[in-house]
């Protein structure tokens, strides 16, 4: 299977430096559903923003393969008279980074540049010497005098608030950057439904590549997209923590590491027979895999097509990212290229009107 050419990069670059955030996805699946356009028969857009591409549309039975296309990202909720903004999430915003991060404010007169502001170490003395940041004290600094002068930028409550950082390579063998979450997903179904299209691969079934809405605030966009296709089978793909790092229990938190190859979660949620067909398919296509385990939810879209529509068989293939909730989140490029792999070879593997039923007779 070929490796990632020119136009595949181009495209990873202009949707990932793009800013999606959660509510405000418009621009993003503009530029998801041009590149896909040629891969696919037909596409749809639902009324939040979900966008799906359909290939061999008109087949009884169905499969999904699905990304979330949201980023976090930061709501106005204060102007004070002297012109400082105050904040509140847009999902799971970490405050901890934000100061001395440059930020976009999104407004209808076009991006306002600003930066959360953070007092210098030399003033932080006394009982401030080892001041943190918080929700309540972090701020953004858009060099306006007063409020007046904010709002005549076209600054208002509710704006939403991206940080400044572009996708950049690293020692030539990983991608970092903000939004890798999950917009490194939106590239690799993407990069599915290319290979499909350039493999001529005649499927027996429907296929939707789906680019879901508001997963960072609930899973709300996959609800609604699950409740709308009534999918027979979800593979579901987002990221999953390299517990490798500084600072992080494997322990805890699992033992997975960028490089290895993508993650499969064992959870309630995700079905152990169309795991299985995962697994062996990996196996066959050596494709290399981790495993990891989730004791409740998963956290991701998979829950949301898993318990819809009386239960749909559902997986969930994550790719290893390092920093997640930052501006470097770090994805080893293999990865990336064994994730389209895995879910490229296991839809080639997924008979039409698969049987995932653990079992039909007793």
């Amino acid at each position: 299977m070929p490796s990632l050419n020119k136009k595949s990069e181009k495209f990873l670059y202009e949707y990932l430096n793009n800013a999606s955030p959660t509510g405000f996805e418009a621009s993003g699946q503009k530029i998801w559903l041009r590149y896909i356009k040629p891969y696919v028969d037909e596409w749809q857009l639902d009324n939040y923003g979900t966008a799906y591409g359909i290939i061999n549309p008109g087949k009884k039975y169905k499969v999904v393969i699905e990304a979330h296309a949201d980023e976090i990202s930061w709501f106005v909720n204060y102007i004070s008279d002297k012109g400082y903004i105050q904040v509140i999430r847009n999902g799971g915003s970490d405050h901890i980074i934000a100061p001395s991060k440059r930020v976009n404010i999104h407004t209808k007169k076009g991006i306002v540049k600003g930066l959360f502001g953070w007092p210098a170490i030399h003033t932080r003395k006394g009982k401030d010497a080892n001041l943190s940041p918080t929700l309540e004290n972090i701020f953004i600094d858009v060099g306006a005098a007063n409020k007046e002068e904010v709002l005549k930028m076209g600054i208002h409550v509710g704006c939403v608030i991206t940080y400044e950082d572009e996708l950049i390579e690293v020692n030539k063998k990983y991608y970092a950057g903000r939004a890798l979450d999950n917009k490194m997903g939106g590239f690799c179904i993407a990069e599915v439904a290319r290979l499909l299209k350039t493999n001529k691969k005649k499927l027996p079934y429907t296929l939707y590549v789906v680019n879901a809405v508001q997963e960072e605030i609930g899973l709300r966009g996959a609800q609604m997209v699950a409740d709308t296709i009534k999918p027979d089978v979800a593979i579901i793909t987002d990221v999953c923590h390299d517990t490798s790092t500084p600072l992080v229990d494997a322990k805890k938190q699992g033992d997975t590491k960028c490089g290895l190859g993508p993650s499969l979660t064992y959870a309630p949620a995700v079905h152990n027979n169309l795991l299985d067909l995962i697994i062996k398919t990996g196996e066959k296509k050596k494709i290399p895999f981790q495993r990891s385990a989730s004791s409740r939810t998963t956290g991701t879209d998979t829950d949301a097509f898993a318990y819809s529509n009386g239960g749909v068989p559902s997986v969930l293939i994550s790719l290893p990212l390092r920093y997640m909730h930052t501006t470097v989140e770090m994805a080893a490029k293999s990865d990336v290229e064994n994730v389209i792999k895995l879910m490229y070879e296991s839809l080639l593997a997924i008979k039409s009107g698969h049987n995932f039923k653990y079992f039909n007779k007793l």
